[in-house]
């Protein structure tokens, strides 16, 4: 099984941590096959502000490490590696990674890993580890899983790079803590000799159990492969954890025959924040959750205001009504919590990025559809566009006989209330700029007007089709009138 040691996290093992020292790093480290031997990788993550540079030049520097690798088994020592760890060239501080290979005979090893910042000289940093290798030439066998921060595909032929495996070089999880921003469970792992110890189809399946619920195996989000028989299968695979609750667990990796019977398992042990999943308002007037340091915590009463004015649109009666209470009672507070609670429930990974894009279009709306009076998402127009998003297609008219300026917006699908073909008019009986109202759509839940026609066209109330003007919906067909043609679809003649 792979382990990843993180200082942080070292806190509650004394054991691992010896010394003291500014250095912040974390090892990480997981075993593989190579025509049937094992080899082990190590990881360092440095965290680049944590330690020195030492002058370059004027402007750039660079940190220099000494790195002391061990493995030992008892009081003996198997393999030993000492080398200097020279950072990237930086103006500024910058976090970095290293990797180091070490072939090695089946057994269990402690592992113990000296770093030292050699322009800051004095206080070396030590991690240690027990592990294991075990590998047979022959043997079916699934390697340690190794959690990857970031896959990069490149050309690695003119210039190899450790990380690399073929041509992706991975970068490894500093540790495996993932935080309320992480969104997927990005591994690498490999599984070796099917095609000697199966010699037929095999299953795969790779699932997350709750590590905290011990008795109940749970299969969060398990998937099956099946797969064909080969001396070494490679794979780099992604979870969806977005909604994985804050706990402990475990990543699996389980080989069936076709009988299902289980050949083969290993399992990564990793630990999840989500303390946004179920945010509730309660929740954070009791303090269970601090907006502090949160983006709302830092937002101005006016810039509360502007952003719960622009979901108006998105949320029921109900909580609309309560929206325009706050607002109205400038209780910056209760704004707060309200805004932070629901963008948490649309995202509760980063609801930060979610606001900021959601924001980034209201912006433009608000210029694109202001009239002077309120912001422009607060118009018809802008409402339907925030709401349900920009049409398909669009129709202008502005020279329609008997009829002030209109426009049509086209939708060919409509996720909101699963419709096809849903239609938005919009005219502008005021003249004004940016003054066009709803008169009819067939958007479920919004304004149906079947006679549009009749109002678009009040100017001519002797035109109405069948001179009924009690239950007339139309209009008589005229030079120059468009309406009902492009309601329909077609274009008018030019």
């Amino acid at each position: 099984m792979k382990n990843l040691i993180n200082f942080l996290l070292c806190l509650a093992l004394p054991a691992c941590l010896i010394g003291q020292s500014k250095v912040d790093a974390s090892i990480s480290f997981a075993s593989f096959q190579d025509q049937g031997k094992g080899y082990v990788e190590v990881y360092l993550h440095v965290l680049g502000p944590s330690v020195g540079l030492a002058p370059l030049d004027g402007t750039n520097g660079q940190s220099k490490l000494d790195i002391v690798i061990l493995f030992m088994q008892g009081d003996n020592v198997i393999k030993f590696d000492k080398y200097r760890l020279s950072g990237p060239i930086t103006e500024k501080p910058i976090d970095f990674v290293d990797m180091k290979r070490y072939a090695l005979d089946n057994g269990e090893y402690q592992l113990e890993v000296s770093v030292e910042d050699m322009v800051n000289p004095g206080s070396a940093k030590k991690f240690r580890s027990s592990m294991k290798v075990d590998y047979q030439p022959n043997g079916l066998a699934i390697s340690d899983v190794e959690l990857l921060a970031s896959v990069k595909n490149v050309d690695t032929s003119a210039a190899p790079n450790p990380m690399a495996k073929g041509n992706f070089i991975f970068e490894p999880m500093p540790t495996n803590f993932y935080s309320k921003n992480d969104e997927l469970l990005l591994f690498y792992f490999e599984v070796y000799n099917t095609d000697k110890a199966i010699a037929e189809d095999y299953l795969q399946t790779i699932y997350i159990d709750n590590a905290d619920t011990k008795d109940v195996e749970e299969k969060i989000g398990a998937s099956n492969k099946r797969k064909q028989p080969t001396p070494v299968d490679a794979a780099v695979q992604k979870m969806d954890i977005k909604s994985l609750r804050t706990g402990n667990y475990n990543l699996v990796i389980e080989i069936r025959n076709r009988n299902k019977d289980l050949l083969a398992k290993r399992s990564m042990p990793f630990q999840r924040s989500n303390p946004y999943l179920e945010i509730t308002e309660a929740k954070i007037s009791s303090g269970e959750v601090s907006l502090n340091d949160e983006f709302v915590g830092k937002m101005s009463e006016e810039e509360l205001v502007y952003a719960l004015k622009a979901i108006l649109m998105q949320v029921d009666k109900a909580d609309g009504e309560h929206v325009k209470y706050i607002i109205s009672e400038r209780n910056a507070n209760a704004m707060r919590m309200y805004l932070f609670s629901y963008w948490a429930k649309e995202n509760h990974n980063n609801p930060e990025a979610q606001y900021n894009a959601y924001m980034k279009i209201a912006k433009q709306v608000d210029v694109s559809f202001a009239n002077g009076f309120g912001f422009g998402f607060e118009t018809d127009r802008g409402y339907v566009f925030l709401k349900y998003g920009a049409p398909n297609n669009t129709a202008f008219e502005e020279n329609d006989p008997s009829a002030p300026p209109y426009e049509i917006w086209y939708y060919n699908q409509f996720p909101k209330t699963k419709q096809n073909n849903v239609k938005f008019l919009f005219y502008n009986p005021s003249l004004t700029t940016n003054g066009h109202v709803l008169l009819h759509s067939t958007a479920r839940g919004e304004n149906n007007n079947p006679r549009w026609e009749i109002d678009l066209y009040k100017d001519a109330p002797n035109e109405i089709q069948g001179n009924d003007f009690i239950d007339g919906t139309q209009m008589q067909s005229n030079t120059g009138r468009h309406a009902r043609q492009l309601w329909e679809g077609f274009k008018p003649d030019q």
